[in-house]
């Protein structure tokens, strides 16, 4: 029996600050996988200057088929870039929910934010 060839997608994410007009840099990031009602925290990086991760979310071994959710602390981020923000903030966490159809595939799941307003897409 052969064994099976390992995956060759991956998940990708970088944050920017449009606000600021700047890469969303220390911002911290939780990656989860999402079985029904219970989620499952995979991992748990920062951003770096550029406002993206050093090394791939998924790939490998570790990417498979299903949901996923991101959740980027983008109130902590804010507050640290010296954002005044009120209490609570309008944003906090903000939870990104999709899913990975083909484990060969590239996801890249990035985030645009400012105080009051968020956007996300599916990018390349």
């Amino acid at each position: 029996m052969s064994a099976q060839p390992l995956p060759t997608g991956r998940l990708t994410t970088h944050v920017l600050d449009t606000a600021r007009g700047a890469p969303a840099a220390g911002m911290v990031i939780e990656l989860l996988r999402v079985e029904g009602l219970e989620h499952h925290l995979l991992k748990t990086v920062r951003t770096n200057d550029d406002g993206r991760v050093d090394a791939p979310l998924l790939g490998g071994m570790d990417i498979a088929t299903g949901v996923y959710e991101l959740r980027f602390h983008a109130g902590d981020y804010l507050r640290s870039a010296g954002t005044a923000l009120p209490d609570p903030a309008f944003l906090d966490v903000i939870p990104i929910r999709f899913g990975i159809a083909d484990a060969n595939a590239h996801y890249h799941v990035p985030l645009l934010i400012s105080p009051y307003s968020y956007s996300t897409y599916r990018g390349s």
